[in-house]
């Protein structure tokens, strides 16, 4: 199985040149196989797009005006996917495509809609139909189209009927498919094993986490935050997911986590989860 880490992970640390090859380094040494890269991360960002990715605790660094293309082939490390935005492909997605290939992947991302009603049937509706319009239009120029899930899709349109039931019965599977991340259905209160068994054969890419907590000693209430975590050390059914990964027939697994990293430290937290990864896979 080939690992990859989520470059949302190392926003942090590589705001310039010099700690981004550390960082690179690092990563490779760990055992991964590359990187999955975001386009608001690899060209310089709005303002906005900062603000907004920072209050879904998701910073993204002031990396963008790196030259990652040198950066990665120097690292020998490789991509697995871009993650784009839903407007950017409407707008063009001849250049998505065109980036996506510079990197050597034949794979796109839409990570999520901001400021969108995933509680409206209409809209989620309509939404399944832009997204099949847009991987027409990257299947075209080689490329393919994966939806990549939080916690949001989880939002009930109708008594017994979510976001993601019509993300999944109304995209069509020669366009879109799934990058699926059990930790959101997970801290959404979903069972992410049923959704990965739904998903089957049209879930290509694992994002994985873990979710546990860190707190040690006596507990002030009987009620502890949970956060994300190095893989093995929190409490999700990791094994059971993997196994379900694996019939799945996924290509690679993708590490992400955004906060609560052992010792404050994201490349030391994708230092632990490799040992799980090399363990399991």
């Amino acid at each position: 199985m080939k690992t990859y880490v989520q470059q949302i992970m190392l926003g942090s640390v590589t705001s310039t040149e010099a700690k981004a090859r550390a960082v690179l380094q690092s990563v490779k040494a760990a055992g991964y196989d590359g990187l999955e890269l975001n386009r608001f991360m690899i060209h310089p960002s709005s303002l906005m797009v900062r603000m907004m990715t920072r209050a879904a605790g998701m910073p993204t660094g002031n990396g963008g005006k790196l030259d990652w293309h040198a950066l990665l082939t120097e690292s020998g490390l490789t991509v697995v996917s871009l993650h784009a935005d839903l407007g950017s492909l409407e707008r063009e997605a001849d250049a998505v495509a065109a980036e996506a290939k510079s990197f050597g992947t034949d794979t796109v991302v839409i990570t999520g809609m901001y400021r969108f009603d995933y509680s409206d049937e209409s809209t989620v509706r309509t939404l399944a139909q832009r997204l099949n319009a847009a991987g027409e239009a990257l299947q075209q120029q080689g490329i393919r189209l994966l939806y990549h899930n939080h916690n949001v899709e989880l939002m009930q349109v109708k008594t017994g009927l979510r976001a993601m039931d019509i993300l999944l019965s109304d995209t069509d599977e020669r366009y879109v498919n799934f990058e699926f991340d059990s930790y959101w259905f997970t801290d959404g209160g979903a069972d992410a094993k049923a959704w990965m068994r739904r998903l089957g054969r049209r879930m290509k890419l694992w994002h994985v986490t873990d979710r546990g907590t860190r707190q040690t000693g006596p507990a002030m209430t009987p009620i502890l935050k949970a956060d994300s975590m190095e893989l093995g050390t929190g409490n999700m059914d990791l094994d059971g997911l993997a196994e379900i990964a694996a019939a799945n027939s996924i290509e690679a697994l993708v590490l992400e986590s955004h906060r609560n990293w052992i010792d404050k430290d994201p490349v030391r937290s994708l230092e632990v989860s490799a040992e799980w990864l090399k363990e399991k896979f």
